[in-house]
Order: structure tokens, then sequence, then C-alpha cells
């Protein structure tokens, strides 16, 4: 497995007193050239901890940005998180983001809007009008060639967090939302939780899993996510740990960021939460070019498995891929500072 050329790298947002948690963000091209980022800025440890969203701009394709900003205040009893941004084909942008209540009980999704490239923007519209704990991943939302704009969520159930999979969806541009599709679930402990979809070259919906069956699962749908086929494990064996994907630009492949575990010796029955198996490291790249069926071409994004990495985010910007993800400390804990890598985008296929 080659090492990904690296064009550059740096902790973009490192912890600090009071602030022991930054990550679960997205960049998205403002009409004037600049990136604009912002993430999940939080003032405890846990998922629950009380948080806010920042922001920062670069004008210089991400090699430096701006200090950083509040860009969304707290409108929850725990934190708002979990950062996606979208620029419709009108050309407005829309912005997801979670707004916690409670830690397992009270989650919702919602979205703003701009239709002056980012500078004022809409109350908050829900986006998963459904009682529950409904959350998304950072870096989920899409729009279909139809206009629909889609984002994947998980429902969690019970006290130990099993996931049930769907997507809402939106054909009016982000102004409202229905749940698409019933419910998917896997047995166990986990269940398939934090999708993300991608939209393939054949017109095809992939819709890919974390779970606790040592692989991604995937399923798909031809009616732009109205029905969704079985969910059945990939190729990508894997912990219990989020991907990314995304289309690269002006080509029919695939590209998916994950925890390769292939180099972990084999677990035999149920994988306990904590095992070494578990551990979100290494951070690696590869291709598709049959629609998610299979890949090829993998490469390490980091190799240091004595960290972890995850909750990724992709952006590509001229002819540069710009990833965003947690990077954790030596042995743990796992989501501490935002890293920023800047790659050619030609580098995933060479």
């Amino acid at each position: 497995m080659n090492t990904v050329e690296t064009w550059h790298e740096e902790i973009i947002n490192p912890v600090g007193p009071g602030n022991p948690r930054n990550g679960e963000g997205d960049i998205v091209s403002l009409g004037d050239g600049s990136l604009l980022m912002a993430w999940s800025r939080f003032s405890g440890p846990d998922d629950h901890s009380q948080g806010e969203i920042w922001a920062r701009r670069s004008r210089d394709g991400g090699y430096t940005w701006d200090a950083p900003a509040l860009f969304q205040e707290n409108l929850g009893r725990c934190n708002v998180m979990s950062v996606s941004f979208l620029r419709l084909r009108s050309g407005d942008l829309l912005f997801g983001f979670a707004i916690k209540n409670h830690e397992s009980q009270d989650c919702h999704m919602f979205v703003r809007r701009s239709g002056d490239d980012g500078r004022t923007w809409s109350a908050p519209i829900p986006a998963t009008p459904e009682e529950g704990y409904i959350g998304a991943n950072n870096n989920r939302l899409i729009q279909t060639r139809s206009g629909r704009v889609l984002l994947p969520v998980f429902r969690c159930i019970g006290e130990h967090y099993h996931s049930l999979g769907s997507v809402f969806g939106s054909d009016d541009d982000g102004r409202s939302w229905r749940r698409l599709c019933s419910y998917l679930d896997l047995p166990g402990r986990v269940g398939a939780g934090e999708p993300g979809v991608v939209q393939c070259a054949d017109g095809s919906l992939w819709m890919w899993m974390r779970t606790d069956k040592q692989r991604i699962y995937a399923c798909r749908s031809f009616d732009d996510g109205e029905s969704w086929s079985e969910l059945a494990p990939t190729g990508l064996i894997a912990p219990i740990s989020p991907a990314s994907a995304a289309r690269l630009p002006g080509s029919n492949d695939l590209l998916i960021l994950y925890n390769d575990r292939r180099t972990c010796p084999p677990v035999v029955g149920d994988v306990p939460w904590n095992s070494q198996f578990n551990w979100r490291t290494p951070l690696v790249a590869a291709v598709s070019s049959d629609n998610g069926e299979s890949w090829h071409g993998f490469k390490y994004v980091e190799a240091d498995e004595s960290r972890s990495y995850c909750y990724t985010s992709i952006t590509f910007h001229g002819d540069a891929t710009l990833l965003t993800y947690y990077v954790g400390k030596p042995g743990g804990p796992n989501l501490v500072d935002m890293k920023l890598k800047i790659v050619p985008t030609a580098a995933w296929t060479r």
C-alpha cells in the first residue's frame, strides 16, 4: 500500500484549555474562490458536552486561514455539532448541523440557507421532522441529478445507541423535508449506523454504513432514495468507525476514506467495542471504478497506527482535495484535534 503524496498538512484546529475536542467539520468553496471551514467546538470530551460551531476562512486554497470565530451559537441543551455544507445548483448554500438536547433521546438535524454566499443565513429549518434521536455525520449533504437534496441519517434506539439508517430528502432546495424510506437495520449492538450517500456514474445511489461486522456494509437505490436494496457486506474491512466517500471530479470513479483493518489479526465472533480491531486507524483512501462494487489503489492518508483518525470530510477545490478529520492522542482519546490535509486530486488514481 502506498503513502499518499502530501501537499500540505497541519493541525488546523488544536484543542486548548476548556476546549478538549474539535472536529466533525466541513469545507465549502465560496463564489470569490475563498474557502469556508466550520467545525464542532466542544467544551467537554463527549458527544453530549456543551458545544458550538466555529468557522474560519481561507483565501489561498487552504494554506492560511483567518482567526477562528463563532459561526453557530448553541441552540440545544447539549450542543450543536456535525457540520455539512452543500452548494445547491441554484447557487444558494445549505449549512446542515445537529441540535442536541439530550444525550440519547433528543437530537435532530437542521439546515440554514444563504443566498449571498454565506454572508447571512436563514433561520434553522428542521430536516428530520420526527421525534427521537436522529443524527447525521458531518460532510453528508448531497444533491442528486434530479435536484433532490439528500441527508442520510441514523436513528438511535435503546440505551446502547443501536442505530437504524435512513435518508431524508428535500425537493425544494432544503425548504421542506421528509423521510424517503423505511429505516434499515442490522442485528447486533451497533446496527446500521452513520450512513453516507454518493451518486454513481450510472445514476444509482450507493449508501454505506458503519457496523460491528468487521466490514463496511452498503446498499443501492435506483429511484433517487425512495427504496434501497438489502444491506450487504463490502470488501472493505473496517472497525466500528465512520467512512466518507465522494465522486472524483470529472471522473466516474469513487473515492472512499476509511479505517482499513486488513493488517489487524482477524476476530472470530463478536468484536468487543474496545478491542484492538476497533481502533480507528490507519486512515486509508481507496478508489472504485465500478460504482462501489470493488476497490483498488489503496493509499495511506495516515499510517501512524498509534493514533486514531475519524469523522473525515472531503472537499474538492481546484485541482486539490482538502480533507479534515479528528486526530487522536497515542493510546487515546481518539476525538481530539482537527487536522487539515491538502492532496493533489490526481494523486488518488496515480
